[in-house]
């Protein structure tokens, strides 16, 4: 389903929730995605409306923590930090702004930014402390789910329950796109593919050790390329479990509600070089590079 992302409804929703901006009133319990267990944790979270589907359907909105003394004032691109801006040029390259926020306390002193933008007409919302370092990437809900588990069956971020409605068999993909690997990329072996929200497909393929990532529209027509791990070495299929400590820590801090989509292991002999996950976080799919004791390395935004 596409979705509508023109400042005019971010910039009238905004409006609508304008006194919200700034409270702490709503209780929100999470649920912990990639796995069966529930967090105890109740977060006290205000909420930002940043999108309307075209269709005329609900709302999409970011969950941010208000913490104590604190307020969201709405700021230009402009004022961002420099470091901030970089980030997004290298992460979310192609992206457009939809809103900007510095928040800080009664004497004027920012503790940190919110930035949210349109990354292939997706919404995505990330958290920066006051140095312009990347906090998280935000929760994201719609309205019907904000006192919820933050998702319900057939919506937008269903496959948080776990069940990985997204994943789609190599033999069940449209000729398309076989059609299209087998001309163009005779040598990938095809690993994993996913079909994403907006009814595209994500293809994860493998040649000579480098592993790509191949995007392709809902007819099955190419949209992008790019290369997810390029280390030479042998690479195989890791579960979850089997990811270092520090990786998984990282990938629960930075990415909340995020579902595990694969992982591998990037090896040279005996030694591990790196770890690739693939997870989707508010509708956005993520490769993340970690090396062998699960320090993260970069971060690529797929799709």
């Amino acid at each position: 389903m596409s979705k509508s992302l023109t400042s005019g409804n971010i910039l009238c929703l905004l409006a609508v929730l304008g006194f919200g901006l700034g409270s702490c009133s709503k209780e929100i319990s999470r649920r912990s995605s990639g796995s069966s267990s529930s967090v105890s944790s109740t977060s006290t979270s205000s909420t930002i409306a940043v999108a309307v589907d075209s269709t005329g359907s609900d709302s999409v909105y970011v969950l941010q923590v208000c913490a104590r003394g604190y307020f969201r004032d709405s700021i230009a691109a402009s004022a961002l930090p420099a470091s901030i801006t970089a980030f997004l040029d290298s992460t979310l390259s192609g992206y457009t702004t939809l809103q900007d926020y510095e928040i800080k306390d009664s004497a004027g002193t920012v503790g940190g930014y919110v930035v949210i933008v349109s990354y292939n007409g997706k919404p995505v919302a990330l958290l920066f402390n006051a140095s312009g370092v990347l906090v998280s990437v935000l929760e994201q809900r719609e309205r019907g789910d904000l006192n919820g588990n933050g998702w319900h069956e057939g919506g937008r971020y269903s496959n948080r329950d776990g069940q990985h409605r997204d994943t789609v068999a190599i033999s069940a993909l449209p000729a398309a796109i076989t059609s299209y690997f087998a001309t163009g990329y005779p040598g990938d072996t095809l690993l994993k593919a996913f079909r994403n929200y907006d009814s595209s497909y994500l293809v994860i393929s493998k040649d000579a050790g480098v592993i790509y990532g191949t995007v392709f529209s809902s007819t099955g027509s190419f949209v992008r390329r790019v290369v997810l791990a390029d280390p030479g070495g042998v690479t195989a299929s890791v579960d979850q479990t089997a990811l270092p400590s520090t990786a998984l820590s990282y990938l629960t801090a930075t990415y909340p509600d995020y579902v595990f989509g694969k992982a591998y292991s990037l090896t040279s002999g005996s030694t591990i070089l790196e770890y690739l996950v693939v997870i989707d976080a508010n509708d956005t799919k993520y490769a993340l590079l970690f090396d062998g004791s699960g320090a993260i390395e970069s971060t690529r935004t797929i799709w």
